[in-house]
């Protein structure tokens, strides 16, 4: 068989079959989710392939900052764009990940986000994604308050996973995760949402160990046994949500969401 008509085998079959078209998801992690006021934290913006639906918490190449951005909003409300602070850590263009620094000042939560939207060069996808994760600055380390409002405020992302209850504050192992599902501003019912614990990998289909159907209301839960970080995934695909993007042509949209949230062994605000 030769080179072209192989070429052109490849691009029917991904033309045909949108919904199996490989796709890489973008999550945010920090290096501790409870900071000291006037510390630093460091954020990374990650990539991971997840062609097999999420099955794991593994990197797989680099995001390209092209349509994509990097924010922080303090709990007062204002906003740091980090984008152009972003250090790319790898030797060519898909090693390694992006990562900043960021130095908070004011007691309280932050939330950290990341949007991108393009076309893909893989297949006809217009790929919309987001990401957050959060983090609380405190003036003390040795018991920071409990009450840290502003998690479960939506950012307006097009497929969006809003916290229904503090994923910092109090947090530990036995305290569930919870999340709205939001698509377009609205909670949607029967999606996947996958609770996947560092170094896991799920099984094929729904595994119930880890994932859940969000209720009528959008929302989901997840109980974490142990101490670990949790990567919070869901999806979503448009198969004839088609048109053009920065003259680019698309047949379909897929969106994703994830938020990270770290689970420690001992809560930070209550010692248990």
């Amino acid at each position: 068989m030769d080179n072209a008509l192989t070429r052109r085998l490849v691009l029917l079959a991904a033309l045909a079959t949108p919904a199996s078209a490989l796709a890489h998801d973008v999550w945010i992690q920090t290096n501790t989710n409870v900071v000291r006021a006037g510390d630093v934290i460091h954020l990374d913006l990650m990539l991971g392939n997840h062609g097999n639906e999420h099955r794991d918490f593994k990197l797989a190449g680099k995001l390209t900052p092209e349509g994509a951005d990097l924010e922080v909003t303090g709990p007062d409300g204002t906003r740091y764009d980090l984008k152009d602070r972003l250090v790319d850590t790898g030797y060519t263009p898909q090693e390694g990940y992006w990562t900043t620094r960021f130095d908070p000042a004011k007691p309280g939560l932050y939330t950290v986000a990341h949007r991108s939207d393009r076309v893909m060069s893989y297949a006809p996808e217009r790929s919309i994604k987001s990401a957050k994760t959060f983090f609380v600055v405190s003036e003390s380390l040795d018991k920071p308050t409990a009450d840290n409002p502003g998690f479960d405020r939506p950012l307006g992302h097009d497929l969006e996973l809003v916290p229904v209850a503090n994923p910092v504050t109090p947090m530990g192992p036995g305290t569930p995760i919870r999340v709205r599902l939001l698509y377009k501003g609205k909670p949607v019912a029967g999606e996947r949402v996958s609770f996947i614990p560092r170094g896991a990998t799920l099984k094929p289909g729904l595994d119930d160990r880890y994932e859940r159907l969000t209720d009528a209301n959008g929302e989901a839960s997840f109980e974490p046994t142990e101490a670990n970080g949790y990567l919070v995934a869901a999806h979503k695909t448009e198969p004839e949500e088609g048109g053009e993007l920065d003259g680019k042509a698309y047949r379909f949209t897929k969106y994703g969401a994830t938020m990270t949230v770290f689970v420690p062994r001992v809560c930070p605000c209550c010692g248990g």
